[in-house]
């Protein structure tokens, strides 16, 4: 027996092989969830669960970079973490991401920021391709927290995966950082000064 699911913009199949990639039913403007029920495709719900997909996706890119095994490994982590996140969010009443994962998230964050100096500055987005990748994936994991904040307010949305996506977009603007310097192009500093008038 197979079930399709199209959460996420893919289809899973359950049982030996893909069922065919496109159904037609979305035709109408409306989308599936995970639990049977359907949707208009631009709801709360699948803003919320769409930005998560857009959002593992910004880090693929970040991981086709090359990059330090610690940071492979932990945002290999994540984006596991957000394929079950999409998940919950896509089947109301589903619960999938814990507190230990967004505590895990926060052990990581202060392991890379030990090593990295005081920040003085604003940093701007940049630093080689792996660092602006990364900034990348941070600004859409801030949309994805504000959708699913938004989602918050009209249905049940449990409070680990606010608290995630809070936290993986500390993480994630720690590890452009990281990127930034592990590349030899250091970070790009904001000029605040440059818009001074010239003295007369």
């Amino acid at each position: 027996m197979e079930r399709a699911n199209h959460c996420h913009g893919l289809i899973v199949a359950v049982g030996n092989r893909l069922s065919r990639i496109y159904t037609k039913t979305g035709d109408d403007g409306t989308t599936g969830l995970g639990d049977g029920s359907r949707v208009p495709k631009d709801s709360a719900r699948v803003a919320a669960y769409g930005t998560v997909d857009e959002l593992n996706s910004a880090i693929g890119l970040v991981l086709a970079q090359d990059i330090p095994a610690p940071v492979r490994e932990a945002l290999t982590q994540i984006q596991h973490d957000l394929f079950d996140l999409g998940g919950e969010l896509c089947i109301p009443g589903m619960e999938t991401v814990r507190d230990t994962d967004v505590k895990r998230l926060e052990s990581t964050l202060d392991g890379f920021n030990a090593d990295l100096p005081m920040l003085k500055e604003f940093i701007l987005p940049g630093g080689g391709m792996a660092a602006a990748c990364c900034h990348l994936a941070r600004t859409v994991c801030r949309r994805a927290e504000r959708e699913t904040v938004t989602l918050a307010r009209a249905e049940t949305v449990r409070p680990e995966a606010i608290h995630y996506l809070n936290r993986l977009s500390d993480l994630l603007f720690v590890i452009a950082r990281v990127l930034a310097r592990a590349s030899g192009h250091g970070e790009v500093l904001w000029q605040h000064e440059r818009r001074k008038k010239p003295k007369t």
